[in-house]
């Protein structure tokens, strides 16, 4: 090869390093903190009821080190005022609960309802990510010891400022004069979900499925148990799409599709949000900014 040619093939190799690197920057210092908010309007309250605002928060994964988060989480109870807020579970991205408490502080003065994730109970395992293109990751293998993070902890934590735990449980609640039924199942991801704790409250005038990992099975048990909406994270939009393609895996049976958004179930709707933080393993996100979801719920 002649020096002349060389040149332009070396000018290429660069431009592309170059991009790679910005690209990756990009990635891990910037669209992490572009956090946004994504609205659903889902027509399910009795006719002549006042509208209701949901605020579905997941997979916040607070660690130490991450200031903007905690800030913009705090900021949500007055700039989105919601009337109850849904958190689907991995609260956790370190070891420490003070973390996680002070990011969901003014959330927590919001009447509330939680799950847990595979992450409230287990700490980040360094691993490859390229595994996740391969299927579901195996948290049995993964978490073969006994957890090391304070799930008990936070969940009382959370009851003491008000918010009622879902895990393989159901409740009602008055939100601005409708009856809300909630029925939560364990994390299927970790295999926690109940075959038998489905049920809704008999009272119940909308029905809300709640659950962290939006596997199929979990999905089919609400759904017919009369869930009208079910909301779920998990998935983390796939924390990096690919322009035109999408995600590339979800994390759980669901095809890549249903990464994030509103699609149906059988009778329901299902919210998967894309969630507010990264794997803390794997720090970077990707055409797939940061979101919580506000569902309004308005009169069928």
């Amino acid at each position: 090869m002649t020096c002349s040619a060389a040149r332009p093939l070396s000018r290429a190799a660069l431009g592309l390093t170059v991009a790679a690197v910005a690209t990756a920057a990009y990635g891990v210092l910037v669209e992490p903190n572009l956090f946004t908010v994504r609205r659903e309007r889902i027509a399910v309250l009795p006719p002549g009821r006042a509208p209701v605002r949901i605020l579905h928060i997941s997979d916040l994964h607070q660690t130490a080190w991450q200031k903007r988060k905690p800030q913009w989480v705090r900021s949500l109870a007055d700039t989105l005022q919601p009337d109850f807020v849904l958190n689907t579970g991995d609260n956790y991205g370190g070891q420490t609960k003070s973390t996680v408490l002070e990011s969901l502080d003014d959330l927590l003065d919001v009447p509330g309802a939680f799950v847990l994730g595979s992450n409230d109970f287990w700490g980040p395992k360094v691993k490859n990510p390229a595994r996740y293109l391969l299927g579901p990751s195996n948290v049995a293998k993964a978490h073969s010891n006994p957890p090391d993070l304070d799930a008990r902890g936070l969940v009382d934590a959370f009851e003491q400022r008000g918010w009622v735990q879902l895990d393989n449980r159901s409740a009602v609640v008055d939100i601005k004069g409708t009856r809300v039924g909630l029925s939560g199942l364990g994390d299927a991801h970790m295999k926690a979900d109940a075959p038998e704790a489905s049920a809704f409250p008999d009272d119940s005038e909308v029905r809300i499925g709640v659950t962290h990992a939006p596997y199929s099975r979990v999905l089919d048990r609400l759904a017919g148990a009369g869930a009208q909406l079910i909301a779920a994270g998990h998935t983390h939009g796939g924390q990096i799409r690919v322009p035109f393609y999408g995600a590339p895996a979800t994390n759980c049976d669901r095809p890549r599709s249903e990464a994030r958004g509103l699609f149906r179930r059988g009778p329901a709707l299902v919210n998967v949000t894309a969630g507010v933080g990264v794997a803390p393993m794997a720090p970077v996100r990707l055409f797939c900014r940061p979101e919580v979801s506000v569902l309004e719920l308005v009169e069928r």
